[in-house]
This record gives structure tokens, sequence and C-alpha cells, in this order.
């Protein structure tokens, strides 16, 4: 399903702290490549008998650049491990990207390799980078620096519990989703309610926390958490106001500038940062 469809019979609903909100179905991300030209009408603003749309505001989530943990399995959670040259170039290949959208802020989890992947993008955008330790990756706890053969070798009751759906698995010293969600969704609140109508901000950060926090902001049940695959490394989602003032929608999910590399579906959503 497609961002028109995202657009039709949907009813705005409360969200976290008050946002409003469109309640969504799966969303299904396309590469920019893949999207139909804009129709002429469009380009030449001739719109017949309706009213000029105001500007829309929108909130780029990205997942940093690739790790060699990532490429190994390893779940990084808050350990510092900065980004491989596949994932340098996957940031330079985005960056053209997010300098199109013209954003106007520019904001990061404090983990190096998310910073890594923010400087790049800042040299593209001309932007500082402002860093948010509420951004970081779900913290593993004791699962951190092991590949999942080794998780469930170590944690066996847990990784079974991981297997079921529950992101970190109830490894001892692991951060839960709720726990995620107090620090991550407060930020990425504050975070939107600063940017100016009508301007876009771009936040660089982790593919669960994001995954999850994105799901609370739009106040989306986590139990769609499984409808959505994990988020791909410099994979982009966008979060943009109803050009018509009915809430806050989830316009594009899981957009990247390079081709993915996707592993097995059960270990997408592994808290490796």
């Amino acid at each position: 399903m497609g961002p028109d469809r995202l657009r039709r019979h949907r009813r705005a609903r409360a969200a976290h702290r008050g946002a409003r909100v469109l309640r969504a179905r799966a969303a299904v991300a396309r590469l920019p490549r893949d999207r139909p030209p804009a129709r002429r009408a469009r380009l030449s603003g001739r719109s017949l008998g309706r009213a000029p749309r105001r500007p829309v505001t929108r909130l780029v989530l990205v997942r940093h650049g690739q790790t060699a943990w990532n490429l190994e399995g390893r779940a990084q959670g808050h350990t510092d491990v900065g980004l491989d040259e596949t994932g340098l170039a996957q940031a330079e290949a985005l960056a053209p990207y997010v300098a199109a959208m013209a954003p106007t802020a520019l904001w990061s989890s404090d983990l190096t390799r998310a910073q890594q992947t923010a400087t790049v993008l800042a040299s593209a955008t001309g932007l500082d980078v402002r860093s948010d330790r509420r951004l970081r990756e779900f913290d593993a706890g004791e699962r951190a620096g092991l590949t999942t053969a080794e998780f469930a070798d170590t944690f066996p009751e847990a990784y079974a519990s991981w297997r079921e759906g529950h992101i970190t698995g109830h490894v001892p010293g692991a951060e839960t989703v709720a726990d995620v969600v107090a620090r991550m969704v407060p930020a990425l609140q504050e975070i939107w309610e600063s940017t100016p109508a009508g301007e876009t901000t771009v936040v660089v950060a982790h593919g669960a926390c994001l995954k999850v926090s994105l799901l609370a902001f739009l106040g989306w049940p986590d139990t769609l958490l499984g409808t959505l695959r994990g988020l791909d490394n410099c994979g982009w989602s966008v979060l943009e106001d109803d050009a018509h003032g009915r809430g806050i929608r989830l316009a594009s999910y899981n957009e990247t500038a390079h081709p993915a590399v996707h592993g097995p579906d059960f270990a997408s959503d592994a808290p490796v940062g």
C-alpha cells in the first residue's frame, strides 16, 4: 500500500502526548526511483476548485550505516561501534537524498555509528549535528556482542522469547520496549514541536528503537510491530503532518539509496543498533 492509499479513509486519533495522527494499516516502502512521475496538472499548479495546500512539516527518521557488528549479526545496543567502509558508503549515497529534502535541522543519537552517519549528512546539508542521548538504541544488556547463535546458546529461554516477537527477549540488563518508548517518544515529540511549519528535520538513530518509537509516536498499538520489517542501514522513513491539518501520518517507510541486503526475517528486529 503506497502513500496515496494512506491518505484515504483515515480517521484521526489521539497519539502520545496529545499529538493527532492518522491511523494506517501496513506501510509499504518504495524506493525513490520507483515513484511515478507527478502529473502535469500538479507540476503546473493547476488544480480546479481546490484551495492551495499549506506547507507540510516533515520528520525524517534515518537508521545509521552498517557496522562490522551489523554484518556479523552481533547485538550492539549501547556498545559504541563505528561504521565500516560499507556503512560510510551508504551514508554518502544517502546524503544527496537528504539534501534534496532541504532540511533545516539535524539531530542524532550520541553513539558513534549514528554520529558518523549524521556528519556525512551535515556536510551535504550545511547543518550542524545536534545530539541527544535519548535517541540511543535499546540497551542490549548481557546480549551485547553476541551473535544470534551465541545468544541462543547462552540465553535459550530469552532467545525463544525473542523468536516469539519480544525485541530484547527478556535478556538480563536489557531495556524493554516500554523503557525505550519512555525516552524516545518525548525526544521525537520535542523535535517535532521545534520544527517550524513547512520545514523538515532529520533524525539519525538506530533500527529497533526507531521502529518501536515510530509506532508509539503515531499512537499505533505495539501489536503492529510485526507488520513492519526491520529498518535497513541508512534506510529512512518520513512522518509528515497531513496537508489538510488532520494530524501526523507515515508518508514512507524504510526507503534506501542503496541495494538492501536482507537477512532472515526473524533477525530483522534484533537490537543490533
